[in-house]
């Protein structure tokens, strides 16, 4: 990435903002949006696609090569409308209409995954406190919208847990991780982790990570929260290390690591960065708001070593 790319994308970070690519899966329908710094490109498919799953209601249609990167591709209407308690729904009808393949090409945690949608609308500029958290199902059987927030008009925009649909699809991600922390070794310490997560697919994985290293630890679902505990505490000194998503609505971690290494209490408490925002750009980001370390999201090897060279 350009150097004049990582300032611009630091400067949104520092001031608690992001960029949402809103998108729509079908004509006139919701927008739905994901973080801009996520997705590589945009391109419009019309080779060859190689079936992988011969079910013409997978949500994984197939895999295709864009510039000599071998990528699935998922259709993300399917998923959306898929019931994981009726698995043999056809869900044909439910996919993206059109001949062409619209690809949003994404990354995360240096996974890279084509996401077919229908068209791509504006990119839309936002602060962290204008993003809210979205419990309602929209009439899904379980519900695959973490957060929402406002488009120019006022409508809503949805932003989807894609991070929930590649656990799905591929349930060998989460396998792979569990197997993993299976080898995990308990830490010794008195200290006190606190963690910031709102994907409740990561939560549930840090949970596990933490619970195997037998840390004591208390969990947020937004840096602001994780803030008002920490800037309530009595005990500072108790604290051992932060562990800190970047991307969460109200206060974002890189909100939390301006906050409380600009603050002489709280400044010694190593912070540790977990994101599924893959690259060199983002660890600089993060680094240069003076954070301790990145680690890509919630791998259980590279989390026990950070906290075995912060609360050891």
């Amino acid at each position: 990435m350009l150097s004049s790319s990582i300032d611009r994308i630091t400067s949104l970070h520092k001031n608690n903002e992001l960029q949402l690519l809103c998108f729509r899966l079908e004509e006139g329908g919701t927008l739905y949006a994901v973080n801009v710094f996520k997705v590589r490109e945009i391109v419009r498919y019309r080779g060859t696609i190689t079936q992988v799953v011969h079910d013409p209601g997978s949500i994984l249609l197939g895999v295709v090569t864009i510039r000599n990167e071998i990528m699935p591709i998922l259709d993300l209407r399917r998923w959306l409308y898929q019931d994981r308690a009726n698995p043999e729904k056809n869900l044909v009808k439910e996919g993206i209409k059109g001949g062409d393949y619209l690809l949003m090409i994404c990354e995360f945690s240096q996974f890279v995954v084509a996401i077919r949608i229908y068209e791509s609308d504006r990119i839309l500029p936002r602060h962290w406190s204008q993003i809210e958290a979205h419990n309602d199902s929209i009439n899904y059987a379980n519900p695959k919208i973490n957060n929402r927030t406002r488009y120019f008009d006022g409508s809503i925009v949805l932003i989807v847990d894609v991070e929930k649909m590649l656990a799905e699809i591929f349930p060998w991600i989460v396998e792979e991780k569990v197997n993993e922390i299976e080898v995990l070794k308990p830490i010794s310490t008195d200290k006190i982790v606190l963690l910031a997560e709102d994907s409740p697919v990561a939560m549930k994985m840090m949970r596990s990570i933490l619970d195997k290293l037998q840390l004591r630890y208390h969990a947020f679902i937004n840096g602001q929260q994780l803030l008002d505990y920490l800037f309530e505490s009595k005990e500072p000194e108790t604290i051992g290390a932060i562990i800190t998503d970047l991307e969460m609505p109200v206060a974002s971690g890189f909100e939390v690591i301006k906050q409380v290494k600009g603050n002489n209490r709280f400044s010694h408490i190593p912070i540790i960065v977990n994101s599924s925002m893959s690259g060199r750009s983002n660890e600089e980001m993060a680094k240069s708001l003076n954070a301790d370390d990145f680690i890509s999201k919630s791998n259980p090897r590279e989390i026990e070593a950070a906290m075995r060279r912060y609360l050891g």
